[in-house]
């Protein structure tokens, strides 16, 4: 036994059910689930680790010189260009030393550079910001 609608039809009998519009888009009808993307190589994803580490690095650096500049601590002339070099190093080349005996072989700072670099952090960490103190008051 067939289904029967109560409503009267408007069609004819015997004839399917048809549409009175067109689609109201031109476009092409879109899949619910896009296809799934290929998995990354293990080459790309070392490089993009890589790249990432690099990005770190260099926000490390940056990060330093802007703490420093921030709570008003004088870097040494030293300093100032231990964090120039470096960053420039792992723009240019990924890292910043050259013998693996210095460091992690997929590092971008050898052991002692990061030692450095923890120690000038911590020298902007912990010095007062710039003008909290009592004595720039004239008195």
């Amino acid at each position: 036994m067939a289904f029967k609608s109560k409503t009267p039809s408007r069609e004819k009998p015997g004839k399917g059910l048809t549409r009175r519009k067109g689609l109201q888009t031109r476009a092409p009808m879109k899949s619910a689930k896009p296809a799934p993307a290929a998995p990354p190589s293990p080459a790309e994803q070392r490089a993009a680790q890589k790249k990432a580490l690099q990005a770190s690095t260099l926000r490390l650096l940056e990060k330093a010189r802007r703490e420093a500049a921030v709570r008003g601590v004088d870097l040494s002339e030293w300093e100032s260009e231990f964090l120039d070099s470096v960053s420039m190093r792992v723009k240019t080349y990924g890292r910043a030393f050259a013998d693996p005996d210095k460091g992690a072989t997929g590092g971008t700072l050898s052991v002692r550079q990061g030692v450095k670099l923890r120690e000038i952090r911590k020298k902007a960490q912990t010095a007062k910001p710039a003008g909290r103190d009592g004595d720039d008051e004239p008195a």
